[in-house]
């Protein structure tokens, strides 16, 4: 068939090599592939562990060492042994280095954009960006514990709140919720965590407690993306790990019914429905699982 699912994914994959100019051996005019150019950006936006980056980028260790090479012969960036583990190595920029990390963003950018003034439809292209960013980062995506006042974290709060006044039948308000702010997730009491696909902000879960034995799993959510990789529950699996380690014995958590897939993965992953615990306006159904 001519448009079958595999004649189409083949067709993407030799668009976007094309489009990126992954075949030419000058990746945006700047006199290097774009193997080089990706092991410099990575070191530019904060990667150093060797093995990370060589890991990140899914080179194996000959071609990985090349690049290094090439980048250090350059006099792009410079390898010296990790204090705390001499086995390893730290790759940093050296200031040409940076000018030329700054010079890889700048054209990054305007290839971007001017990709995006192309299409008539950005929010609709972007959107497809994401799903298939997701699906084909899906075992690099990270979970990492941070404030919830912090940028990451407020995004997916306020990605969550509209999602919740968009779905509830008379809306969402988060002034009238319990701890609007989630200023509460923060050890020693609690914890946020926020999942990261290469940098962007796709997915959150929060664990509320008072340092008690009893805490609250709150603000569970899942970029549309990023949905149907496993996210949610690994999400509230690593938020059960944090509470362990905060010696709480009992979880406990408020959904609504219009929240359907919520409730699926709850009831599945060892939760049982309870009587209301508190006087929330929004939630309908209630949960607790025992550690």
């Amino acid at each position: 068939m001519v448009c079958d699912p595999v004649s189409r994914v083949r067709r993407f994959n030799r668009a976007v090599t094309a489009e990126v100019g992954a075949l030419d051996t000058s990746f945006l005019g700047r006199g290097r592939p774009l193997g080089a150019a990706r092991v410099l950006n990575s070191i530019g936006r904060g990667q150093s562990d060797v093995s990370a980056i060589r890991d990140c980028l899914g080179l194996d260790s000959g071609l990985m060492s090349r690049l290094l090479r090439a980048l250090e012969e350059e006099g792009l960036i410079e390898t010296v042994p990790n204090r705390q583990d001499a086995r390893r190595r730290i790759a940093r920029l050296t200031d040409t280095g940076r000018s030329e990390f700054q010079a890889y963003e700048a054209l990054s950018n305007a290839q971007a954009e001017a990709f995006l003034a192309r299409h008539r439809r950005q929010d609709e292209l972007l959107r497809a960006m994401d799903l298939v960013a997701c699906s084909l980062g899906r075992h690099h995506i990270v979970l990492e514990e941070k404030d919830p006042r912090h940028d990451d974290a407020a995004y997916c709060l306020n990605e969550y709140y509209g999602e919740l006044a968009r779905r509830f039948e008379k809306g969402f308000d988060v002034s009238l919720s319990h701890d609007p702010d989630a200023k509460d997730m923060i050890r020693p009491h609690g914890a946020f965590l926020v999942a990261m696909s290469d940098g962007l902000p796709i997915g959150c879960v929060g664990l509320k407690g008072s340092g008690g034995d009893v805490a609250e799993i709150k603000r569970l959510w899942v970029a549309p993306s990023a949905r149907g990789l496993g996210l949610a529950k690994r999400l509230m699996t690593a938020a059960e790990t944090i509470a362990h380690e905060l010696s709480v014995r009992l979880l406990r958590l408020d959904t609504n019914s219009a929240l359907s897939e919520a409730q699926q993965l709850y009831r599945g992953t060892g939760w049982t429905e309870i009587e209301r615990f508190n006087d929330d306006p929004y939630p309908d159904t209630f949960f607790e699982k025992r550690l």
